[in-house]
């Protein structure tokens, strides 16, 4: 009876079937191989703790890892197969339903009025407002946030493409996240990604005065299937939309707030001019 406890991820509940699922199988492959954890381990260039971890699904795998058991194992691409999966369930679970949905993407355009949107950010960045959360994250849980919000942002660089567009306030961009170095190598980062051919970047400048992102920020998603969905966040609560009736307002709210914000080329010269001061 003492084995059926279930094992908790603190206030996450218990630990995600995905990496439990993983685990079992990268055991079952070892097992096959003639391998103990150990000498697995020494394969791979991981620590026996960790492989244990990976197999008692205590740890999500890593992509490293996972490519480096296919070649050790010969895996046949069993492993691989699961890594996205795996890496979702990283994300905090109130926004793990729109995830998905996000990866399925054809269109995707967001409005955020306090900070850079996820998809965006840095490394550094994601990881000062991860450090800052409330209650504080335990520094594992902490690092796999940060991973999987750097995972989501392989929406901007594959293939088929997304088209994607991003209003953000003004006032996300002279809010020091992290400190000014960090923001600095922020707002680089948001030059870097307004070039993409498939990524616009405008800011809504702080004194516009009354526009309909206001009453907050939201996104506006098209799937490969052109279905229509919204998503609003606030204080770790997440709502999809489907209501078409929403969904439609959702879209005018936007077209308004393209209007309204800084064209592309306006917005990238402030960009530019903010980040020399930074």
């Amino acid at each position: 009876m003492g084995n059926s406890r279930p094992r908790k991820r603190g206030a996450d509940g218990e630990w995600p079937g995905i990496w439990c699922g993983y685990g079992k199988l990268l055991k079952l492959f070892r097992e096959r191989a003639g391998l103990t954890q150990q000498e697995l381990a020494e394969a791979l260039g991981y620590s026996c703790e960790q492989v244990a971890s990976v197999e008692q699904g205590r740890r999500p795998a890593k992509s490293a890892l996972t490519e480096a058991a296919e070649r050790v194992l010969e895996a046949g691409g069993a492993l691989r197969v699961l890594q996205d999966e795996v890496d979702l369930a990283k994300l905090p679970s109130f926004f793990q339903d729109f995830a998905l949905i996000e990866t399925e993407a054809v269109s995707r355009f967001s409005y955020d009025p306090l900070l850079v949107p996820g998809l965006l950010q840095t490394e550094e960045y994601a990881r000062a407002l991860f450090a800052g959360h409330c209650p504080p994250l335990d520094e594992e849980v902490l690092d796999q946030h940060v991973e999987a919000r750097l995972h989501r942002q392989k929406l901007l660089t594959r293939t088929p493409v997304a088209e994607l567009c991003f209003i953000i306030g003004e006032s996300a961009l002279l809010n020091p996240v992290g400190g000014e170095e960090v923001m600095r190598g922020q707002l680089r980062r948001l030059l870097d990604r307004a070039v993409l051919r498939n990524v616009e970047v405008q800011v809504m400048p702080a004194n516009r005065g009354f526009h309909p992102g206001l009453n907050g920020p939201f996104v506006l998603l098209e799937t490969w299937e052109h279905q229509h969905v919204g998503y609003i966040e606030s204080q770790e609560v997440g709502v999809v939309v489907a209501d078409a009736a929403q969904v439609s307002a959702f879209g005018l709210r936007y077209g308004k707030l393209r209007s309204q914000a800084l064209n592309v080329e306006e917005s990238a010269r402030l960009i530019e001019r903010l980040a020399g001061e930074a």
